[in-house]
């Protein structure tokens, strides 16, 4: 029984771990995974708000933190980031800022912060330009699969 005990300590434990580090890029939040980095900067540290106010994508500056669901996100200015604070579930991109495209499609793709769309006051991210305009030439069907497809990660199924 000891070398046993000694055997999974040695050879099955590491494994697990390394797997736990491996899932643990996509930071669990009570509303989801959040597509973030090993340093848990969120959405590759681009400021959320910005999309919303400025309607481009900007760069966050580690000054303009905030910390919401495990994850460290970043903003061009004070102003920006107590926006969030007051309400980050208005500005957090859906589906936790992975690729909604391939959410529609059941893959938990990370996302590119440049290939974006506000849809009913939504932000949505792409893993890139093209998915994007894959994304829109049937937005409605593909948000009804990703929303689907979300719920399953949510719940953890």
């Amino acid at each position: 029984m000891f070398r046993t005990l000694a055997y999974v300590m040695r050879r099955v434990a590491p494994m697990c771990l390394l797997a736990l580090l491996i899932v643990g890029q996509a930071i669990a939040g009570e509303t989801g995974p959040i597509n973030a980095g090993p340093d848990k900067v969120a959405i590759k540290g681009y400021d959320t708000v910005a999309y919303f106010t400025q309607r481009q994508p900007t760069m966050g500056r580690e000054e303009f933190s905030h910390d919401w669901q495990g994850a460290t996100w970043r903003f061009a200015s004070a102003e920006h980031r107590d926006l969030f604070a007051a309400d980050p579930e208005k500005y957090a991109p859906h589906f936790g800022g992975f690729c909604a495209m391939g959410m529609s499609l059941g893959v938990q793709a990370k996302a590119d912060p440049e290939a974006w769309v506000i849809v009913d006051d939504k932000l949505y991210l792409t893993y890139s330009p093209s998915a994007l305009v894959k994304f829109k030439v049937d937005t409605p069907d593909h948000l009804a699969k990703a929303e689907t497809v979300w719920e399953g990660i949510v719940q953890g199924n």
